[in-house]
This record gives structure tokens, C-alpha cells and sequence, in this order.
């Protein structure tokens, strides 16, 4: 499957579910060698995290609006995204380890990210994001959803499709997590399953 966005979505083998998108600002370039612009702030910083071993994390307080990371890989025909996703799903199927890794980038290609250079495959998913992808002159950026302070983890929805639920546990460990990673226009039916079968986890009351 692909990892889903609205404005931008991603699709994955833990993501062959179906899901899309994301984008790009090209930087003006000044005409004498003299007159050199600086090089752009790196927003961002490996980790280990506590929602999945690894993550990225703020390396300095981050306004929001801003383009954090692009999200880079292989361009893809929808039919060989499609391809790779379900090849994916299929190996990772039953593991709790499916990896999700192709983006909706337009109607006619998606992203495979599954390369070493894409950094930005390390960002985990959460219910409650500071970022989210979003597709900027054919370009997939992640973008801060609001001002994140240096040193937060870095994350965004990865907007799993309802379909094949259980298989990718969440471990965000925010107040409105489920314990799976669905879409949020998904999470009103994943609640009313997990009630139905008795599996919704209930949170220790706020002191």
C-alpha cells in the first residue's frame, strides 16, 4: 500500500494498503561566485526514538509552515508502485514490520523511498503529527503543522488505509492513539471495532 495524504500521501507495504502524496521551492541562485548565499539550515537530526528505534528529531526550534525535509527516492509508474507495495505488504504480511515507503506524488507516478539518501523515511508516524507531507512543485516535502520545539520528534499521519489494521501497531503513546495506525478519517471506525471486540485500551485517568 501507499502511504495517504491529503494534500500529499504516501502508500506502504505495511503502507500497500493504499494510500498517497507530498513537495518543492527551488533556490534562487546569485549570478557572481563572489556573492555565495549560505547553506540552508538543517532542521533536522537522527535519534533513537521511543516510537520506533529510529527517528528525526528538531535540531533547532522550527516555525511553523516550514519546508523541514524533502522526501526523496525513485519515481515510479503507478503501476510499479502498486507493484512494490503489494510485493511488500506480501513479505511483511503477519511481521508487524511492514514498511512503508511509496508516496503519491500525482496522478501518473508515485515515490519509492526505500533508498539510503531518502533521510526522511526515518520520520514515524503519530496520531498527533507536527508535520505532514505535502507536494510542492513536483516536489514531496514534509512541513511543520506547527511551531516544534528543538529537540521534539519529528512525525506526521501516515494514513494507513482501514484495511489490514492490525498488522501495524502504533506506539506513539499520544492521548488519542488507538494502538493502530490508521488515517484519521479512519480512527472513528477503528474505535467502534476495538469496542466491539473488547481490544480498546483504557488510558489511567489525568491527575
Amino acid at each position: 500500500m501507499k502511504r495517504r495524504r491529503t494534500k500529499t500521501t504516501r502508500t506502504s507495504t505495511g503502507a500497500s494498503r493504499s494510500s498517497r502524496s507530498a513537495a518543492v521551492r527551488s533556490p534562487k541562485r546569485r549570478s557572481s561566485p563572489a556573492q555565495t548565499e549560505p547553506a540552508p539550515k538543517r532542521w533536522w537530526r537522527r535519534g533513537g526514538s521511543k516510537i520506533h528505534r529510529h527517528g528525526l528529531f528538531a535540531a533547532h526550534d522550527i516555525p511553523k509552515g516550514t519546508l523541514v525535509i524533502e522526501y526523496v527516492g525513485h519515481r515510479l509508474t503507478k503501476a510499479q508502485g502498486w507493484d512494490r507495495a503489494v510485493s511488500w505488504q506480501e513479505k511483511a504480511h503477519g511481521t508487524s514490520k511492514g514498511a512503508v515507503y511509496v508516496f503519491e506524488l500525482n496522478k501518473r507516478y508515485d515515490i519509492d523511498g526505500n533508498v539510503p539518501w531518502n533521510v526522511a523515511r526515518h520520520i514515524n508516524h503519530s496520531c498527533e503529527p507536527n508535520c505532514e507531507p505535502e507536494i510542492k512543485r513536483g516536489h514531496i516535502w514534509i512541513v511543520a503543522l506547527r511551531d516544534i520545539a528543538a529537540g521534539d520528534e519529528l512525525t506526521y499521519d501516515y494514513g494507513y488505509d482501514f484495511d489490514l489494521w492490525d498488522e501495524h501497531p502504533c506506539r506513539c503513546g499520544t492521548a488519542s492513539c488507538l494502538g493502530y495506525i490508521v488515517g484519521k478519517q479512519h480512527r472513528w471506525r477503528l474505535r467502534r471495532l476495538l469496542e466491539k471486540k473488547k481490544l480498546l485500551k483504557k488510558r489511567p485517568l489525568a491527575a
